[in-house]
C-alpha cells in the first residue's frame, strides 16, 4: 500500500521532534550548571524514492522535470555553542575562568606529555573550579589534577639533577607541561621550611626533589592572576613562593569536541589540531618535549605557540549558556511539529482503514 509512505515520513519527523526535545531538555536542565555549552538541533531531509528522473528539451517537445517522494526528516547536527558566557562571583581565590577561547588541561597525576598526542589525551574543561588538595591543584568535580608549567631551579653546580632552594640556583619556569603541584618542604637543619623547588636533569627535563624534603609547604595568602600565575606564601619562612602557571589549551574548531562526563571534553578528530599556551603569553620559551614550544616559537610545525588576547578572571566562574526565552521558544515549535506529524499518523491510518473496509 503506497499510502504507507506518508506514514514512515511521519514516525521519522516524530523521532526527530523527540529527538531536538530531548536536547532542548538537556539545556533547560543545565541552566544552572557552571560552564555548561548550549546545544542546538538542526534537521535534515531523509532520503528521496526517484519516480522519474527528468528529462531535457528536444526539438519537438519539452523537458520534464524530476518526480521524486521523501521519507521524512533526521537530525542533521547537533552542535555546540561555545560562546563565552557570563560571569558569577564565587569569591573563591583559586576559581578562575577563561577570558576568550581556550580550555583548561585536567588528568591523571602520572601522565607523561611528550607529545601532542599525549596533549590530545588530557581532558579538556572550561570550569575553572580548582583547589589545592594534597599539595596538588586539582578539580573539584573528580579531584583531576591541573596541568601547566612549574617553578624549577637550575643549579649548575649541582648538574640540575635535583631541586633546590633558591639560594642555590636561578628560579626558572618549567618548559614541561606537567601536573602543577606545591613546592617541597626542606629538612635540612640551616633551611628547614624553605621551599625546595622541582629541578632540571641533563636532559632539561623536571625531576622532584631527592633529598631534604618532607612534603609539601605550608602556604597562606594564595592568588591566581590573569596571567595564570599562581602565587602564595610560605607560612614557615613568610617568602612569597611562585608555584606556577596554569596553561591553557585550543583547538581549530572549539564546536567539534567531543562531550564526555560531566564538563569534561576530549579533543577528537573533528576539533582539528591542539595547540598550548599560557594567559596573556606569560611563558616564553621552548617546552623540551618533541615538536611541542611556547609563545615566541619559529618552529613553523610547531603544535605549541601564544594564544594572545585569553586571560584569566579569578574568583568568578561561567555560568551556563543556556538562554530560557530561546529554549522555550524551541519547545513550542518542536511539540507543534510532533503535533503535526501526528496527525499524519492519524490520517494515514484512517484511510488505510478506509481500503481495508472497501469490501466488507
Amino acid at each position: 500500500m503506497a499510502m504507507t509512505g506518508a506514514m514512515s515520513a511521519a514516525i521519522s519527523g516524530l523521532k526527530t521532534h523527540m529527538e531536538a526535545l530531548n536536547v532542548v531538555g538537556n539545556n533547560i536542565a543545565n541552566v544552572n550548571t557552571y560552564g555548561y555549552k548550549a546545544q542546538r538541533v538542526t534537521f535534515k531531509e531523509s532520503i528521496y524514492n526517484t519516480l522519474s528522473a527528468g528529462s531535457g528539451g528536444t526539438v519537438t517537445m519539452g523537458g520534464t522535470n524530476p518526480q521524486q517522494i521523501g521519507y521524512g526528516c533526521g537530525i542533521g547536527t547537533i552542535d555546540l555553542d561555545m560562546t563565552s558566557g557570563s560571569l558569577e562571583p564565587t569569591g573563591m581565590p583559586t576559581d578562575c575562568t577563561i577570558k576568550g577561547d581556550g580550555f583548561f588541561m585536567v588528568g591523571p597525576k602520572g601522565q607523561t606529555i611528550d607529545s601532542m598526542d599525549n596533549v590530545k589525551s588530557l581532558q579538556l574543561t572550561r570550569v575553572g573550579n580548582f583547589e589545592f588538595r594534597d599539595g596538588y591543584l586539582v578539580d573539584r568535580f573528580s579531584g583531576n589534577v591541573v596541568y601547566g608549567f612549574v617553578t624549577t631551579v637550575a643549579d649548575p653546580a649541582n648538574g640540575g639533577d635535583a631541586g633546590v632552594l633558591p639560594d642555590g640556583g636561578t628560579l626558572n619556569t618549567s618548559t614541561d607541561l606537567v601536573p602543577i603541584k606545591l613546592p617541597m618542604k626542606s629538612t635540612a637543619a640551616d633551611t628547614t621550611g624553605e621551599a625546595v623547588y622541582v629541578g632540571v636533569d641533563g636532559n632539561g627535563h623536571n625531576v622532584d626533589p631527592a633529598t631534604d624534603v618532607s612534603g609539601f609547604i605550608d602556604y597562606e595568602n594564595l592568588s591566581i592572576d590573569a596571567d595564570g600565575k599562581i602565587t602564595c606564601t610560605n607560612k614557615d619562612t613568610g617568602d612569597q613562593v611562585v608555584v606556577g602557571y596554569i596553561a591553557l589549551a585550543s583547538v581549530d574548531n572549539p564546536n567539534g569536541v567531543l562531550h564526555t562526563d560531566g564538563p569534561y571534553y576530549t579533543a577528537g578528530d573533528a576539533a582539528g589540531d591542539i595547540t598550548v599556551s599560557t594567559p596573556n603569553s606569560s611563558v616564553t620559551g621552548n617546552l623540551r618535549n618533541g615538536k611541542m614550544q611556547v609563545n615566541g616559537a619559529t618552529d613553523p610545525n610547531s603544535a605549541l605557540s601564544a594564544k594572545s588576547g585569553v586571560s584569566l578572571l579569578t574568583s568568578f566562574l561561567e555560568q551556563s549558556g543556556t538562554d530560557l526565552a530561546t529554549e522555550f521558544s524551541n519547545m513550542i515549535i518542536y511539540q507543534r511539529g510532533y503535533q503535526a506529524n501526528t496527525r499524519i499518523v492519524t490520517v494515514t491510518d484512517s484511510m488505510l482503514e478506509e481500503l481495508v473496509n472497501i469490501k466488507r
